[in-house]
């Protein structure tokens, strides 16, 4: 493990396997969390912002600045608003929760993310855990971001596996495509977890009551949290269990020793029926002809995880919360 801990910025729309990130990333020595950036994705932004001042309110880090995100999509502009049968209305299993204490701050998502960046000129990772869009604002807006953030880690896109919105999308590469391939294309360091690796870490129902038995602080908030997403992974997949999409991207951002990635270029469909879908060039095969891939700058895109290894370093982190 590293001496020094990796200084980190959660981009996030919580979302319930968000609230197990962000606990996890609190118990995680090798990680400070110096921020939480909120994104529309799983609520929207104004909501996602609270769930992230309540979530630190619980974990007594009211310390940690949340700047509130993007309230629009790169192209759309539209407000987007997500049905709430995954992760409940409130996005935090419906627990019905009071306002918390805390407001964001007076920068905007990307404002922070320029600003810790230029602090901490290398020093800083992102990890991504919702759209795209903050992250390609702070592109767009400061064109040295790319080369001061340390990496982007993304949670996103699904690679040779089926997507989780429609067959060919994953649902954090859908709800702003043009967001994504600006980051994909952008020449940071970024590294993509995708359903392929995601869809492979199952937290158990056998898991859920570890959870509830233990004494963890955290693991009692959210064994609260886990029946509606539970209930709809038992619907939507047929599974005993629960994929653990972000806290995998969160943990891979200071473990990176838990998958094995290929590198080349992703480029995202930003129209049509495949609107979405991430499209990887394994560089492999020299073409001809000039193509959207061409000369783009190559990103890492998971390829297997040690999944056992996951869980354990999940589970353990929130019993001994």
């Amino acid at each position: 493990m590293a001496a020094e801990s990796k200084k980190i910025i959660i981009d996030t729309d919580p979302g319930i396997d968000d609230a197990i990130a962000i606990f996890v990333a609190l118990q995680s020595p090798e990680m400070e969390v110096i921020g939480l950036t909120t994104i529309f994705g799983n609520v929207h932004t104004t909501l996602a912002t609270r769930n992230a001042l309540h979530l630190l309110e619980i974990a007594g880090r009211t310390d940690i600045p949340v700047a509130e995100g993007s309230h629009f999509t790169i192209t759309e502009g539209a407000k987007l608003q997500s049905n709430g049968y995954v992760h409940g209305t409130d996005g935090l299993g419906n627990q019905n929760i009071s306002p918390p204490k805390g407001k964001p701050i007076e920068l905007t998502a990307a404002e922070f993310l320029i600003q810790q960046a230029s602090i901490y000129p290398g020093k800083v990772t992102v990890v991504a855990l919702g759209p795209l869009t903050n992250i390609a604002l702070a592109i767009q807006l400061d064109p040295d971001f790319s080369k001061n953030i340390g990496q982007i880690v993304v949670l996103g896109g699904a690679f040779a596996v089926n997507g989780n919105v429609n067959p060919a999308a994953e649902a954090n590469i859908f709800k702003d495509p043009t967001a994504a391939d600006i980051v994909f294309t952008s020449g940071a360091d970024v590294l993509v977890v995708g359903l392929n690796i995601t869809h492979q870490v199952v937290l158990t129902d056998y898991d859920r009551d570890e959870l509830s038995k233990s004494n963890g602080k955290f693991a009692k908030y959210l064994s609260k949290l886990l029946d509606v997403y539970f209930d709809y992974h038992h619907t939507a997949y047929s599974t005993r269990g629960v994929f653990l999409h972000d806290p995998t991207a969160l943990l891979v951002a200071v473990n990176p020793s838990v998958i094995t990635y290929s590198e080349g270029v992703v480029r995202v469909q930003t129209v049509g029926i495949t609107k979405g879908l991430t499209i990887f060039y394994n560089k492999k095969k020299r073409f001809a002809e000039v193509n959207e891939w061409s000369g783009k700058p190559s990103v890492k895109v998971a390829v297997t995880v040690d999944s056992p290894k996951v869980i354990k370093l999940v589970m353990e982190r929130l019993v001994n919360s």
